[in-house]
């Protein structure tokens, strides 16, 4: 239909980011908009302005995005989607050019570490950049064959680069998890291959952790990720996030919950949401990765 709305979808870097790509993916009827930062997004979803934001917060090798875990609970926002990405990092450059060519590499520090061995191997130094996107960026204008980025292939299409060399990542499971945000919570219903996150801040109390958590070990709740962080600038107050494939309706989560409640001072439920397919499968993803 001619008047149908579009969705907006914002995510944090550059044209060409992996976000970006992210979002075309899992989201490809929607209109995707870069944002100069996550608290950005976060903004930009809560006013109403956009209708959802495409956030990393984990990666198989370089691990948490921790940024993200403080905006999480502040931010107001709720996950109504997981997303696994395998990340192909790809050598881009200008036309015309070759591999012996190249004598140096940009990107952000993260992709960097990523395609280590494989830059040492070619003997291209590398330098970080601001990300991905902008280092593919920054080969495009300067039209210098002895310098090349390590990004995604969507950005070798926006800024107009040749893919000299792809999928250069050092490790076959290079797998980047995203999360869909939004103003409002997904009803999902019970029995479905759920996740449930929630973020939660312990009693100061001795043993307080162990006796929060010992409800989802007696319940046989499965906690795939428990992260921790200082809040308030205090070396005391500790605040946790939590993933649980659980629904919050299950007789067993309602129980761990419970004994959850007792020792902590608050908790704030972050979503409930599909489990995505690759949730159980992200080591088996990647490309071929014999070095050359």
């Amino acid at each position: 239909m001619a008047n149908e709305r579009v969705e907006t979808i914002v995510y944090q870097g550059l044209e060409g980011a992996y976000s970006h790509m992210a979002c075309q993916q899992y989201y490809p009827h929607a209109n995707a908009i870069s944002c100069r930062s996550f608290a950005h997004a976060f903004d930009l979803v809560k006013s109403g302005a956009a209708d959802m934001a495409m956030i990393p917060v984990d990666n198989s090798l370089a691990g948490r995005v921790s940024d993200i875990y403080h905006l999480l609970p502040e931010g107001g926002l709720y996950i109504t989607a997981e997303h696994y990405l395998p990340i192909h990092h790809n050598l881009l450059a200008i036309k015309g050019t070759k591999l012996e060519d190249i004598k140096t590499a940009y990107s952000h520090p993260m992709a960097l570490s990523q395609v280590r061995r494989r830059l040492k191997n070619w003997g291209i130094t590398p330098r970080a950049d601001v990300d991905t996107a902008g280092a593919a960026r920054r080969i495009a204008h300067a039209n210098d064959k002895s310098i090349a980025a390590i990004a995604s292939k969507l950005s070798a299409e926006i800024y107009g680069l040749e893919i000299l060399k792809s999928n250069i990542e050092d490790e076959k499971h290079n797998t980047t998890r995203f999360l869909s945000l939004a103003k409002q919570p997904k009803t999902i219903s019970q029995g479905e291959n759920v996740v449930t996150s929630f973020v939660f801040k312990v009693r100061n109390v001795p043993s307080a952790l162990y006796k929060a958590l010992g409800g989802f070990a007696t319940n046989g709740i499965n906690m795939t990720k428990l992260e921790s962080y200082m809040v308030g600038g205090s070396f005391t107050a500790t605040q946790f996030y939590a993933d649980v494939e659980a629904h919050p309706d299950d007789d067993g989560m309602k129980h761990a919950m419970e004994e959850l409640e007792f020792f902590t001072e608050n908790i704030f439920m972050l979503g409930t949401y599909l489990a995505d397919p690759l949730r159980h499968y992200k080591l088996k993803i990647g490309a071929n990765n014999a070095l050359d």
